[in-house]
């Protein structure tokens, strides 16, 4: 095992960390996509040489975290284990594998007159990224960052401190094995939550904020932020149970949806099923309480099955992030399409029908950032969709929606190329 370099330049108040950044946005919007992959395959070595000090820095943070009394859910998403440490290899080697976005010729035309012009892929900026509990964040969010051509100022929760500086430090060692300067990627050095808005205050160096948490963070960030921001808000994910499904099917992508893992934002939160498919209710439900599941329903699921308890108003936008949910029974598709669109757009739906029809009818009237028809909600993942990672699920209808990777960290700008043209 190699020992961690520090990742720690000498000055390393935010003031400095953000002309770092700055100053490495110029080197890294033009860096070859060799020199780019050269540091991601070097970090991904590094995380494999020192997983036993990334581990032994995460099992202080969950020993931390423990006797603050963290709900289990967030202790599921701080722990880590050597699977999910190479996981984190894994991924930086994927997003390596990935096409390089910058200089991409998005659309090209000639007009009338001669001039020709292009569209071109090019970095965002400098991109600041905040998020709760998860250390793996801190490697895919500065892998895709980087990939994408931008320098990145990550701050992690005071939760996964130790772990995300564990990680933090084989990003620059592959940075440094690159030649590339360590502003690319830089994790703020304190739990002191007095960084996070000194970061939101910082527009005249970072051109966009990433937050990646719970509601409490997201609602804090579109109050003081005055950064443009991508909105990773709540997981609320909806399956919604045709009349038309196969029994097994919906069994099976059910309990996969709620109980795989219950603290990842695609976890179901919320069962739809329709009242002609009051059949398959009983065996679905007793899958989910066999699996340690407690459900909240309507009065038709509280009638399906005597262990259900009485649901709330409260209980149908709430993203429980453990082995709870709520389940409601409806008159068939367009309830099931407003139902999931309560109170505002949802992260992830899917359907389980064994027809095409229902599933486009879904799929097209739904106002979730992601769709599916057939499939767990668990598959609302980078990752999954072959992205390599994702900085997160984007619930926001601008600029960037559904998982955010590479090409979603781009802008475009205009390039118009004449031969001596003047406007009459």
């Amino acid at each position: 095992m190699t020992a961690l370099k520090s990742i720690e330049p000498e000055d390393t108040g935010m003031a400095g960390i953000g002309r770092r950044a700055r100053n490495a946005a110029k080197t890294l919007a033009t860096v070859s996509t060799v020199t780019k992959n050269t540091a991601l395959a070097a970090a991904a070595a590094a995380i494999r040489d020192d997983r036993a000090a990334i581990l032994a820095a995460n099992r202080e943070d969950l020993a931390s975290a423990n006797s603050a009394g963290l709900r289990a859910a967030m202790i599921d998403r701080l722990a880590l284990d050597e699977g999910r440490v190479e996981a984190m290899a894994t991924g930086l080697e994927d997003i390596a594998a990935l096409d390089d976005p910058i200089g991409v010729v998005m659309a090209e035309w000639e007009r009338p007159n001669g001039l020709r012009i292009s569209r071109v892929r090019v970095p965002l900026g400098v991109i600041g990224v905040i998020y709760e509990s998860r250390p793996n964040v801190t490697a895919d969010a500065g892998a895709l960052c980087l990939k994408s051509g931008n320098p990145v100022i990550l701050r992690g929760g005071s939760e996964s401190f130790l772990s995300s500086r564990a990680i933090a430090a084989c990003l620059a060692r592959g940075l440094d094995e690159a030649g590339l300067p360590a502003g690319c990627i830089q994790l703020v050095p304190t739990r002191d939550r007095a960084a996070v808005a000194e970061m939101l205050a910082m527009d005249d160096v970072i051109d966009v904020i990433i937050p990646r948490g719970g509601r409490g963070l997201i609602e804090r960030i579109s109050a003081e932020s005055k950064i443009p921001m991508f909105k990773h808000l709540e997981g609320v994910c909806h399956t919604y149970v045709h009349a038309a499904a196969d029994a097994a099917m919906a069994r099976d992508i059910v309990l996969n949806g709620k109980m795989r893992r219950t603290g990842v934002c695609g976890a179901t939160e919320t069962l739809l099923i329709d009242r002609a498919a009051q059949g398959l209710l009983p065996g679905i439900l007793t899958a989910l309480f066999d699996a340690g599941c407690a459900v909240r329903g309507d009065v038709g699921v509280q009638a399906a099955d005597d262990r259900v308890t009485p649901a709330s108003d409260d209980d149908w936008p709430r993203e429980y992030r453990a082995g709870s949910g709520a389940a409601g029974r409806g008159p068939g598709l367009v309830w099931a399409i407003a139902h999931s669109a309560r109170p505002g757009p949802s992260h992830t739906g899917t359907v389980v029908p064994d027809g095409g029809a229902a599933a486009e009818e879904f799929c097209l009237g739904g106002d979730s950032g992601i769709l599916l028809h057939n499939a767990s909600t668990q598959f609302a993942d980078g990752g999954e969709f072959g992205m390599g990672a994702e900085i997160g699920i984007s619930t926001g209808k601008l600029h960037a929606r559904g998982p955010v990777g590479v090409e979603q960290l781009t802008s475009y700008k205009y390039l118009v190329r004449g031969s001596g043209q003047v406007r009459p």
